[in-house]
């Protein structure tokens, strides 16, 4: 296997900030706590967390089926002719695979600090945050899936 630790620079660089932003919005509620509470009808902030806990949980096979498929797409997508580096174009298309993956962990933080703000208890703002370190470790960037797509489109580029 190739050293391509390298490569995935940027890749880590997006889960790094995902994982920065998430203790960001513990440490904004931790500080400013009841600051920054804007507290809602409980019957509404009840159906919204409901809302939220339900996307949240739907999230996490969202994530892992969009990225097989993207993980796919990377390595069967035949090469435009514009795009003569193989190694670049892997890049490039894991680093979208990353992103998408990062957006949608993103999303669940954002949910529990939504959820705070709206007046809910700091439990929830830790479960979802918690949800979403856990998918930041789970679908981290991995050498082996980038190893594929390259291998992948070496493949195709040399049959081609």
């Amino acid at each position: 296997m190739l050293n391509l630790k390298s490569d995935l620079v940027w890749s880590w660089a997006v889960f790094g900030f995902t994982a920065f932003s998430l203790l960001i919005y513990l440490g904004i509620c931790l500080a400013f706590g009841s600051e920054i509470q804007q507290p809602l009808d409980e019957n509404l902030r009840v159906t919204i967390r409901t809302a939220l806990y339900i996307a949240a949980i739907f999230t996490f096979p969202m994530i892992n089926l969009l990225r097989h498929v993207q993980l796919r797409l990377s390595q069967t997508m035949p090469l435009k002719p514009t795009e003569q580096d193989i190694k670049a174009t892997a890049k490039l298309r894991y680093l979208l695979t990353n992103s998408v993956s990062a957006a949608l962990l993103e999303s669940m933080g954002i949910y529990g600090l939504v959820m705070y703000i709206l007046g809910d208890p700091i439990n929830t703002l830790y479960i979802l945050t918690g949800l979403a370190a856990l998918g930041v470790y789970l679908y981290r960037p991995k050498q082996d899936e980038y190893q594929h797509i390259v291998d992948a489109l070496s493949a195709t580029n040399n049959h081609g």
